[in-house]
């Protein structure tokens, strides 16, 4: 449930709903709107039964929210949220890009990636230090090694690190090296692990799992903000259906929906979404066009040499004319005024 305030209600106006919330063990949250304050409740309604919220001074109304998923609605949270990294702000007017390779392999390989990427434009680095792969014979991660690699590379170039955790026992080692904690597609709907990471400080970027439906992803965030980290942001990475010529089947409606149904901020993963690279760089200008709030992107200095996802990485020729066209497809989007949101 939202309760909308009057745009004249007073701070006593505000204290004294959550006071009537909090006095049946619900949780009321502050949030501001353009013109005016919403309170959202959390908890079950029905406590709410007793006492009469729209009679109290300063309400105009009381809203249900339908969805499942209270937290990362966009009727619980009206205004589009801007998740800030240490300064980089993801869901604003520029689409942030994060960069680099399926895997860190060695310092130089993890070094010379993030001088292409960092050269070209992109804002993160992304680099997995620990890796599950399908098959148990494939190459795993560096681990601890690899996030020291890492914390390296961001010193030299200056780029923010996404990486990912895959067990709540790798949140504190990742967490202490990284600026923000991916959780992969397997891993969507592992809810201990979504707890874990809800109670850390870091920003979460929340991937799409593979056969997962927009509502169960949604929720999946909820199980992250729930825990108190509201700093959430979705990569839809593209999801598993019946065709076989690309490695998944790149959702791009999900941008879209996305935007209507939730407040959090979306990128596009077109690397994973489709396993060729030629596809990358035409499905990551879709993405921008459909009001992406950024892409993640593979790149490698050798694809041909790569431990992990070498088909579908970019070389760093490719990346440059990546990078050059989302400049200028997003300048034009924004020139013409062209905002996607609900």
């Amino acid at each position: 449930m939202v309760i909308i305030m009057t745009p004249d209600a007073s701070r006593e106006n505000i204290a004294e709903v959550i006071k009537a919330v909090e006095s049946v063990g619900l949780e009321g949250k502050i949030m501001e709107g353009s013109q005016q304050k919403i309170i959202g409740v959390i908890g079950d309604k029905t406590k709410l039964a007793s006492v009469a919220v729209d009679a109290l001074p300063g309400v105009e109304s009381s809203v249900a929210i339908s969805k499942s998923y209270k937290l990362a609605s966009r009727e619980f949270h009206p205004q589009s949220s801007i998740i800030d990294v240490d300064g980089i702000k993801i869901g604003g007017d520029e689409p942030v890009v994060m960069a680099g390779p399926c895997a860190v392999e060695s310092r130089e390989q993890l070094f010379e990636a993030a001088d292409i990427v960092k050269s070209f434009g992109a804002q993160f680095l992304r680099g997995g230090a620990y890796k599950p792969r399908t098959s148990p014979y494939s190459f795993q991660g560096l681990e601890v090694v690899g996030l020291k690699y890492l914390a390296e590379a961001r010193e030299r170039t200056g780029l923010k690190i996404v990486t990912e955790v895959t067990t709540v026992e790798g949140i504190a080692p990742v967490a202490e090296y990284a600026d923000m904690l991916q959780i992969g597609a397997r891993n969507m709907q592992n809810f201990g692990l979504l707890k874990e990471v809800g109670k850390c400080k870091k920003p979460i970027l929340l991937k799409r799992g593979l056969a997962a439906t927009i509502d169960e992803w949604l929720n999946a965030a909820e199980y992250i903000m729930n825990e108190g980290n509201p700093n959430v942001v979705l990569c839809e990475r593209g999801i598993r259906t019946y065709e076989t010529y690309t490695r998944n089947t790149l959702d791009l409606s999900a941008v879209a929906a996305i935007k209507h149904l939730s407040h959090l901020p979306i990128i596009v993963d077109p690397s994973h979404g489709t396993g060729k690279w030629r596809m990358v760089k035409p499905m990551a200008f879709a993405a921008i066009a459909a009001g992406a709030d950024g892409l993640m992107t593979e790149v490698h200095p050798n694809p041909a040499k790569a431990l992990s996802d070498g088909p579908q990485s970019l070389t760093p020729e490719n990346f440059k004319e990546l990078m050059e066209g989302v400049k200028k497809l997003s300048k034009f989007m924004r020139d013409e005024n062209m905002i996607f949101v609900g």
